[in-house]
């Protein structure tokens, strides 16, 4: 448990502009690696992976190894609906070697397992879409929630009696990668309805195609509170990557850092890990296709 974090009763957020960061441009594939697909109608590609894979039954709490394994595009707000990476996936042993335990998963059962294939389901209303990624969403945060810090407490019930329980050491806080980390904030409200959510905004470069920043916002004391940094689809995981710096640049520690995700490609979360060995990645499934279409259609703009 980390050491209780101060909270100010009043805490309004401030605007601060950020100077453009930027990163070099992925390094090109080495031979190994297969190059990624980008074009929607590229089928025969698509069906050498079978779309929902197996991966370990891990209990969160207790930091079992996940599996998978290749490597993708980023960004949640890409139009096309998978970015193929690797027809292989790693087994349990070599993904613990490869990623670490940072690396969480939710435990697998068959209801995450039909949010996962509606979401991926091209041919899924938006209306269906939504509502099963906002109950995805709140899988992730409530279980996000459970990563940070409690501590005991004595409270007194109607009828006198004397209950041990704990609750929230003070000092959260959510951050937002826009646009697609937005579709992330309402459940995380509705589970902490007075934490103090952040923004930032980075986009890449039409010409240089590196990540910029362009806009961050945050608590004034963000630099002594826990942050959820919010963001559903890892690809590369470059925008991550560029949002922790930021967070850095404002005084937080990769270890108060805990990512969350609905959906990872092996290469992304190894990517951030390797950048970021302290911080932690919660996500529902690591495998090589991601769907990248997730911003574009939650915010109906495909």
């Amino acid at each position: 448990m980390a050491t209780e974090l101060q909270r100010p009763d009043s805490m309004p957020c401030h605007n601060q502009q950020v100077k453009s960061a930027s990163t070099p441009s992925p390094e090109p594939l080495r031979p190994d690696e297969p190059i990624p697909d980008h074009a929607e109608g590229n089928s025969d590609a698509v069906a050498k992976l079978t779309l929902l894979t197996r991966h370990a039954h891990s209990s969160v709490p207790a930091e079992r190894d996940s599996q998978a394994c290749g490597s993708a595009s980023d960004s949640g707000d890409r139009s096309n609906y998978d970015a193929p990476a690797s027809d292989s996936l790693l087994g349990d042993c070599e993904l613990s070697q490869q990623i670490g335990p940072q690396l969480k998963l939710l435990p697998m059962n068959d209801q995450i397992r039909e949010l996962q294939t509606i979401i991926r389901d091209k041919t899924a209303s938006r209306g269906d879409f939504m509502f099963s990624a906002d109950r995805l969403i709140r899988l992730v945060v409530e279980e996000g929630l459970n990563q940070l810090p409690y501590k005991e407490c004595t409270v007194t019930t109607p009828t006198g009696y004397k209950y041990e329980g704990v609750k929230f050491e003070k000092g959260n806080c959510g951050v937002s990668i826009m646009r697609s980390g937005e579709a992330m904030e309402q459940g995380l409200r509705d589970c902490c309805r007075s934490i103090r959510i952040g923004k930032i905004l980075i986009q890449s470069d039409e010409e240089t195609q590196r990540a910029k920043v362009y806009y961050a916002k945050f608590p004034p004391d963000i630099y002594r509170r826990k942050v959820l940094l919010m963001y559903p689809i890892l690809s590369t995981g470059n925008t991550v990557i560029e949002a922790v710096k930021v967070l850095i640049e404002h005084g937080v520690q990769p270890s108060v850092i805990i990512l969350l995700s609905l959906f990872s490609t092996p290469h992304g979360a190894k990517s951030i890990i390797q950048e970021f060995p302290e911080i932690t990645i919660l996500t529902t499934e690591v495998h090589p296709v991601a769907p990248t279409h997730f911003g574009q259609k939650y915010f109906g703009t495909d």
